[in-house]
C-alpha cells in the first residue's frame, strides 16, 4: 500500500504586538491560536519576539536615548517557567494546535531572542535562543549555542525554527537542512525600518531568502511576520528625524512549498490576519529527488559542515568532594 505522509494546514500570524506589554501579548497570542484552531490549522507560527514585541527602539537613536526603553522591556519579556507559557501552552492543548512561538526570554538578568515549539497536547518540545543577535540587537540580546539548532520530531514531521536573520547563514542552514527538516518556520520582525536606505532590511530580500529556503532545503517553509502600528511609531518616534526611519506595516507573511512555491496569498503589509496553506509532506520527495542538498547532492569528500550541537554552559559547577577544575591562566 501507498505509504501516507503527514497533511494538514499550516497558519502564520501577520500582525502587530501588544507592544511592551506582556499581558495584552498572552492574550492576543491565545485569540490568535483560537482563531487558526477554528480554520482547522494544526501548526501556527508566531513572528520573531512576538512577545513582547520586537525592540525597535534599539535601531532608532543612540544607547542612551533607548534606554530609556530597555527596563518596560526586560520587565515584559518572557521566562519560560512562568504562568505565562503554561497559559500559551494549555491554549495549544485546548485547541489541539502546534505553535511556534517568538519571544523575548528572560533569563536571570539577561535577554535572548527565543522561540519554543509546543505540541497539540501543550508539551513543550523544545526552546530555542538566536545564535547570535544582529548589529543592533547585541545591545540588549545575548546568543544561544548549538543545541538551539534543532530539528524535532512531531506528530505534523520534523520541525525547526530560526529566527530573522539566521535564514540567511549559510552553515546554519545547512545545519537544519542536515538534520532532515521537513517544516521550517522563519520568524521575523516587520520589514519596516530603513526601507529608504537599506534594500537589505526589506520585503523584497526578505520574502526571497525565505523562498530560497525552501527551494535549498526542499521543505514547507512557514514565514511569519510581524507588523509595526500607528501606536507603535507614535511611542518611539519623537522627534521628525527618527520618524523617518520607521514606517507602519512591514508584514509579508507566507508559506512556501518544497519547490520554492508560494502556497498562500499576500496580506497588505499593513493588514493584520493569518495566512493560510496546506502541507503534505509527501512532496517533499518529489523536490529531493532533483536535489537533496543533505544527501545525494552533497560532496562530502570536498566541502563539509562542522556541527558542534554541546550545549555551552556559562556557569561549571562542581559537587562537594569533587576534585577542582584545573585553571590554565588568570
Amino acid at each position: 500500500m501507498p505509504k501516507k505522509h503527514p497533511c494538514f494546514k499550516a497558519a502564520s500570524v501577520q500582525a502587530a504586538p501588544a507592544f511592551l506589554d506582556l499581558e495584552a501579548g498572552i492574550e492576543k497570542t491565545i485569540r490568535l491560536i483560537s482563531e487558526a484552531a477554528a480554520n482547522k490549522a494544526s501548526l501556527i507560527a508566531f513572528p520573531e519576539t512576538w512577545l513582547p514585541g520586537y525592540p525597535f527602539f534599539i535601531w532608532l537613536g543612540d544607547p542612551g536615548w533607548a534606554m530609556q526603553f530597555v527596563q518596560r522591556y526586560f520587565d515584559n519579556s518572557l521566562e519560560v517557567d512562568s504562568p505565562e507559557m503554561v497559559r500559551v501552552r494549555e491554549a495549544a492543548r485546548e485547541h489541539n494546535i502546534h505553535v511556534v512561538l517568538g519571544y523575548s526570554e528572560r533569563s536571570g538578568s539577561s535577554l535572548y531572542m527565543g522561540q519554543a515549539i509546543i505540541d497539540s497536547q501543550g508539551e513543550l518540545i523544545a526552546t530555542r535562543r538566536k545564535l547570535k543577535a544582529t548589529h543592533a540587537e547585541q545591545m540588549i540580546f545575548g546568543q544561544g549555542d548549538g543545541s538551539h539548532l534543532a530539528v524535532h520530531d512531531t506528530a505534523l514531521g520534523r520541525l525547526g525554527a530560526l529566527n530573522c536573520w539566521e535564514n540567511i547563514q549559510p552553515l546554519l542552514k545547512q545545519a537544519m537542512f542536515s538534520q532532515g527538516e521537513q517544516v521550517h518556520v522563519g520568524s521575523w520582525p516587520a520589514n519596516a525600518v530603513y526601507r529608504d536606505s537599506a534594500y537589505g532590511f526589506g520585503p523584497e530580500v526578505t520574502f526571497a531568502a525565505n523562498q530560497v529556503y525552501a527551494l535549498e532545503g526542499q521543505c514547507f517553509v512557514i514565514s511569519s511576520h510581524a507588523v509595526i502600528s500607528e501606536e507603535m511609531v507614535t511611542l518611539l518616534c519623537d522627534t521628525p528625524e527618527r520618524a523617518r526611519l520607521i514606517r507602519t506595516g512591514g508584514g509579508g507573511s507566507m508559506i512556501f512549498g518544497p519547490d520554492g512555491r508560494p502556497l498562500a496569498t499576500l496580506l497588505d503589509e499593513r493588514q493584520e490576519g493569518l495566512v493560510y496553506a496546506e502541507i503534505d509532506l509527501g512532496r517533499i520527495s518529489l523536490a529531493k529527488i532533483v536535489a537533496d542538498m543533505a544527501g545525494h547532492y552533497m560532496r562530502p569528500d570536498v566541502v563539509r559542515l562542522m556541527l558542534n550541537r554541546s550545549p555551552q554552559p556559562r556557569v561549571e559547577r562542581l559537587e562537594p568532594g569533587l576534585k577542582p577544575l584545573t585553571v590554565v591562566g588568570k
